[in-house]
């Protein structure tokens, strides 16, 4: 019997371990590592390019005054304040500014005192407590320049359990990644295939399903169970399983589109430029230019924006974010049935010259 020197086995193994990773590496299969070396470095790129340089851009702010000429200065030196910090919009009086702020018209307001250098800042905590501050501290400063004092009034103050807006965000996030992970659990389990005419429908109706659970079970997390995010719980689930169907069904619709590629286009949208630009961290009003542009047209922005409109200001405000995620149900779930169809013609043509040949 031959001896064997120590460590030869494992030696031996390693070998042929190594060759056969190599050799069950397959052309395919490099490919998509290296899709998810690009979606991982455009995720870092994105998120530090997001946060690095929060500046606030033309917050809305109501300015009021006991005089037109009062309100009418106040308004010029913050409207000329560098950078643009700020947008002032005159209103008639404090009543009509705090409407706008509970129907989430602007972020803040300017009540000018009559009497004295004493002035009066409303803000709402509730639309993003970094926001506020922010509308603060450029408010006070410019205030401070021309000798007057600024008392801050935090009119919609931020729940205890959703500090600086974060539970609300991580309920968003939590709905998003079910809508892509349910949307392709029906696909992987039919081997990565097209779903087809017949299939297409069916996982329709299991993504309704689903979303219809996921917002439930969210809202129960979030609300009654943790006491972490306000508001009415059924508009909450509603917004839930609305967000849910709408990333589930644009995810379903890209896979059905351009199979793992979409898959990768839906990770682009939702995940790498979605969230960064939601307003989570920062408030869109502080993103640089592309997440403010984009945040609020995608799912995990609008979800947010609906979330912090039912929470904090009775539903106000949540009209254009529904409608936008509405939308992206919509069309995702008329592109996958239309691309079930359509593709199930095409492969039976084939299939039919397959068998004559």
């Amino acid at each position: 019997m031959a001896a064997q020197s120590p460590g030869g086995d494992l030696g031996g193994h390693s070998s042929v371990g190594l060759r056969g990773i190599g050799g069950n590496m397959s052309g395919r299969s490099a490919l998509l590592v290296l899709g998810v070396l690009v979606l991982q470095t455009a995720f870092v790129l994105s998120c530090i390019g997001a946060f690095r340089d929060h500046t606030a851009h033309r917050i809305p702010l109501a300015v009021t005054g006991p005089t037109t000429r009062m309100a009418d200065d106040a308004f010029y030196r913050l409207a000329l304040l560098p950078g643009e910090p700020v947008d002032p919009r005159r209103v008639a009086d404090e009543a009509a500014a705090r409407k706008q702020i509970r129907s989430r018209e602007v972020d803040g307001a300017l009540v000018l005192a009559p009497r004295g250098s004493a002035d009066l800042l409303l803000v709402a905590g509730g639309a993003g407590p970094v926001l506020a501050g922010q509308l603060a501290s450029h408010v006070v400063a410019a205030e401070k320049l021309h000798g007057r004092t600024v008392r801050v009034q935090d009119m919609v103050p931020i729940a205890s359990g959703d500090p600086r807006s974060l539970s609300s965000f991580s309920l968003v996030v939590g709905w998003c990644a079910g809508g892509i992970l349910c949307a392709l659990v029906p696909a992987f389990g039919a081997g990565c295939r097209p779903a087809g005419p017949r299939r297409t429908p069916v996982y329709m109706g299991v993504l309704l399903m689903y979303s219809v659970l996921a917002g439930l079970l969210g809202a129960l997390v979030a609300g009654p169970l943790l006491n972490a995010v306000p508001g009415n719980f059924w508009a909450l689930w509603g917004l839930g399983s609305l967000l849910v169907l709408a990333v589930g069904a644009l995810t379903l619709a890209l896979y059905e589109l351009a199979g793992v590629l979409g898959i990768g286009l839906v990770l682009l949208l939702v995940i790498v430029l979605g969230m960064p630009s939601a307003g989570g961290v920062y408030p869109t009003e502080l993103l640089p230019a592309l997440w403010r542009t984009l945040g609020p047209s995608l799912p995990p922005g609008a979800g947010l924006e609906a979330a912090r409109s039912i929470g904090y200001f009775r539903g106000n405000g949540a009209a254009g974010p529904l409608w936008t995620l509405s939308a992206w149900a919509a069309g995702g779930a008329a592109v996958a049935l239309l691309c079930g169809v359509l593709g199930s013609r095409a492969r039976a043509p084939a299939g039919r010259a397959g068998r004559r040949s």
